[in-house]
C-alpha cells in the first residue's frame, strides 16, 4: 500500500507554499521524515495525498548570523545544528537538546523544522528553543512573519500552523551577549528511545551574584511546549542562593501540569525528579554565565 500519491521537490518558499495550496489534497510538508514517516507507516497518521519535500530549499537550509540574531533553517538537520560554530557560541542549550534526540543516522536526517512542528510537548529541540526566546519565521501566500514560539502549539502534537498552507521556513534565536549562557539537560531511558522522562532547558542573564533574567521551559510540563513563568519570576533579580531556588522549585511544581505516560514516567515519579534536573541545569547555566564574561 502506497503511503502517498504525490511526491513534489519545490526549490523555493514561494514554490513550496503554491504547492501546498494546489496540489491534491490531503497535502503536508517533508523534511527529514523521522516523525512523519513512521506515523504513516504505523497508521498514526491521516491518510496523505501529496508530500512537499521542502529539504531541496536552498533558504531553509541556512545557518547564519542576522542583526542581532541567529537565524536557522527549518530544513537544517540536527547534525549541521551540533557541528555549527554560530550555534555553539550562542545556543548551547540547542546544541545539547539536538545531541540527545534518537541516535547519529536519524540526527544526520531529522531537521530542527520537524521537530517543532510535530508538536510534542517534550521535543527537545522545541523546549530548547523556548526556553532561548525565539521567534518562528511562518511562510504562507502572503509572505513571511514571525510568531513566538510558544504560539505554535494548541495541544499534544497539535500546531497552529496551517499545513494546507502554511510552513515553518526558519527560526529566530537572539545573539548571546556579556554575562548570558544556557543549559538543557534531559532524563531519559537507553539512548535512541524517541522521547525523554523529563527534560528542561534554561537561559540565563547573570551579573555578579544575582539572575538578572531568566527563561525555563520544561517538558512535558503541560499539553504544549511552555516556560515556567511562575518560576522565572521567583527568580528575576535574586540572588542566587538557596532560599531563592527552593522557592523557585515550589513555583515549579505549583505551575508544572505532570501527566502518566505509561510507557515512560507516572506524574509522581516526574514531580519527584524535576528537582534536582532543574537544579543541575540552573546549576550548570550559572556557570556558564560568569564563564562568558570572562
Amino acid at each position: 500500500m502506497n503511503l502517498w500519491q504525490e511526491f513534489k521537490q519545490p526549490v523555493s518558499i514561494s514554490e513550496a507554499i503554491e504547492e501546498l495550496q494546489n496540489a491534491p489534497k490531503p497535502v503536508i510538508p517533508i523534511a527529514g521524515g523521522t516523525d512523519l514517516l513512521l506515523d504513516m507507516r504505523q497508521g498514526h497518521h491521516a491518510p496523505v495525498h501529496t508530500l512537499i519535500d521542502v529539504t531541496g530549499i536552498a533558504e531553509m537550509n541556512v545557518v547564519e548570523l542576522r542583526d542581532q540574531f541567529l537565524f536557522i533553517g527549518a530544513a537544517v538537520s540536527f547534525n549541521r545544528i551540533i557541528q555549527n560554530e554560530y550555534v555553539n557560541q550562542h545556543a548551547q542549550a540547542l546544541i545539547e537538546a539536538c545531541s540527545l534526540i534518537a541516535g547519529p543516522q536519524v540526527r544526520n536526517t531529522a531537521t530542527l523544522g520537524g521537530n517543532v512542528a510535530h508538536a510534542l510537548p517534550a521535543a527537545d529541540g522545541t523546549i530548547a528553543l523556548t526556553s532561548l526566546d525565539t521567534q518562528v519565521e511562518v511562510a504562507s501566500k502572503t509572505g513571511l512573519r514571525k510568531e513566538p514560539i510558544v504560539k505554535l502549539f494548541v495541544g499534544p502534537g497539535q500546531s497552529a500552523i496551517d499545513k494546507d498552507s502554511e510552513l515553518i521556513s526558519g527560526f529566530y534565536l537572539p545573539l548571546l551577549g556579556s554575562g548570558e549562557a544556557s543549559c538543557f539537560k534531559r532524563l531519559m531511558r537507553p539512548q535512541g528511545v524517541a522521547l525523554p522522562i523529563l527534560n528542561c532547558a534554561i537561559w540565563m542573564s547573570r551579573e555578579g551574584d544575582t539572575i538578572k533574567d531568566i527563561r525555563i521551559a520544561i517538558g512535558p510540563g503541560g499539553p504544549t511546549p511552555f516556560r515556567t513563568t511562575a518560576t522565572e519570576a521567583a527568580l528575576r533579580d535574586m540572588l542566587y542562593n538557596e532560599e531563592n531556588i527552593s522557592n523557585a522549585i515550589q513555583s515549579l511544581l505549583e505551575q508544572a501540569k505532570f501527566r502518566t505516560s505509561p510507557r515512560r514516567a507516572t506524574a509522581d515519579y516526574r514531580r519527584h525528579v524535576v528537582t534536582g534536573l532543574f537544579r543541575d541545569t540552573l546549576s550548570e547555566a550559572w556557570a556558564r554565565a560568569d564563564r562568558s564574561d570572562a
